[in-house]
């Protein structure tokens, strides 16, 4: 019996894109996520949709809870992955915010990696931890794992999705092949 599906989103206010924050100012605001003065964007719990439906995979029956919290113009994601394949425990898994929607078969409608810089229209755009919502996580023996991110930055609402990629984020921001995603829109 395939588990039921619920999806629940809390609309929230979303900042412009905050630059020049200090790393200090940083984490006081990580702190201060534990306070009644965080806004909850996004509360998203669903199964993850399969980018490669004709092989077998690890995520294949996975299911994910995603969470948007915005304090100060930053803002900290929190990525839980359950019902993965235990046979991948200890291997890591990349993971991101990406700027387009989870279309279960069609990785490419995902597009790039949200990308703060990009979006603001810098040129060059850094591609760095800080610029983008990297959600890295490694399989527990139990099939699972969790994720959280830090950015100076409230990414802006739009129709988008978390890719889950087969191997861990390099410091190019790469992951390899696109395996599973998780539609989240606020």
């Amino acid at each position: 019996m395939k588990p039921s599906r619920r999806s629940t989103m809390v609309a929230g206010a979303v900042a412009v894109t905050v630059t020049g924050i200090t790393v200090a100012s940083l984490v006081v605001a990580v702190g201060s996520y534990a306070s009644t003065n965080a806004t909850k964007v996004l509360d998203v719990r669903t199964d993850v949709r399969d980018l490669q439906p004709g092989s077998p995979g690890p995520l294949d029956h996975a299911r994910a809870r995603v969470e948007l919290l915005t304090y100060k113009g930053t803002s900290r994601v929190i990525l839980r992955v359950r019902d993965i394949d235990p046979a991948v425990a200890g291997h890591t898994l990349g993971a991101h915010l990406h700027t387009g929607p989870c279309v279960t078969g069609d990785g490419a409608a995902a597009g790039p990696h949200y990308n703060t810089d990009a979006i603001a229209g810098r040129v060059p755009a850094t591609v760095s931890a800080q610029t983008e919502i990297w959600l890295d996580f490694t399989v527990s023996p139990t099939g699972s794992g969790t994720a959280r991110a830090v950015v100076p930055f409230v990414p802006r609402p739009g129709n988008r999705s978390i890719v889950i990629h087969q191997d861990p984020t390099d410091h190019h921001g790469v992951a390899g092949p696109r395996l599973a995603c998780v539609p989240v829109s606020w």
